[in-house]
């Protein structure tokens, strides 16, 4: 049985589905479990972790781990859990790899307990989520318009499900154990491009407006609804990658033995929420 926490959030959900579609036992952990819907012959049970000892972990032999972050004991819940299955997989953060201040110290703190926990483990390391790109969707489908600052910056988002296929090949073998995957999307793209990119996955044009930094703070706001804090810590990543751009990782092609799904592809897969 493959536990996997977080199980209705963005990766989670993907790696649900993808591990039922290979007909493994699954047990998806979610805090509502009323309200979530999953493939036929999933498990659906209800927990918390914070509360380690609690959880429905009988014959569970791998865990997708998504860790309770916003509590201050974060790392010893990890450690409590890990202790008690033979294999972790760990969605973290590539914030670890190049130790960006402020941004990699929790996750760190988890590795560091999963590591010492005795189990086999494995780190995920993706940085920016192509679903990040959902806070353009106002603009994109009221005007066919991306409005944001640094129009050259240059990112390489990941596709969810691009996360999910290397935790399901963790989770289902060994030969992973001890790895810390650093992950990007498959193409290094400037913002400008990026608007484009969406375009062709939803088979229309979508232009590109230059916000200032602020500007681009208060449509975060005002348009994609982010609290103050998290909009100013996305535009800090942001005025980051204009200055220090990041480049592709050659991890999941490596891992997989195939290239990562694209910017288009991804656009075209949430076609309904752009549209």
């Amino acid at each position: 049985m493959i536990l996997v926490t977080g199980a209705t959030g963005t990766v989670g959900r993907c790696v649900v589905e993808q591990l039922a579609a290979l007909g493994e036992p699954v047990r998806a952990l979610t805090r509502n479990p009323s309200r979530a819907t999953f493939p036929t012959g999933v498990e659906v049970v209800g927990g918390d972790l914070t509360k380690p000892a609690e959880l429905p972990l009988d014959d569970v032999t791998a865990v997708f781990l998504l860790a309770a972050l916003d509590s201050e004991a974060v790392a010893e819940h990890a450690a409590a859990l890990a202790e008690r299955v033979p294999r972790v997989v760990f969605l973290s953060s590539s914030a670890v790899a190049v130790r960006r201040p402020g941004s990699y110290e929790t996750h760190e703190a988890v590795e560091k307990a999963i590591e010492q926990s005795g189990a086999e483990w494995t780190h995920l390391r993706p940085g920016e989520f192509m679903a990040n790109k959902l806070v353009w969707a106002s603009s994109i489908k009221s005007a066919n318009v991306v409005r944001a600052a640094y129009p050259d910056a240059i990112g390489v988002p990941i596709h969810e499900a691009d996360i999910a296929e290397v935790a399901v090949l963790a989770l289902r073998s060994p030969d992973h154990a001890g790895q810390a995957y650093f992950l990007t999307g498959p193409e290094a793209l400037t913002h400008r491009e990026q608007a484009a990119a969406i375009g062709r996955g939803l088979g229309r044009e979508i232009g590109f407006e230059t916000l200032t930094y602020g500007q681009a703070r208060a449509a975060l706001i005002r348009d994609a609804g982010l609290p103050w804090d998290i909009a100013e810590y996305l535009m800090g990543y942001q005025s980051e990658h204009a200055q220090e751009p990041p480049s592709v990782s050659p991890v999941f092609e490596r891992v997989t033995g195939h290239q990562g799904r694209t910017l288009a592809q991804w656009a075209a897969d949430h076609a309904a929420e752009l549209s």
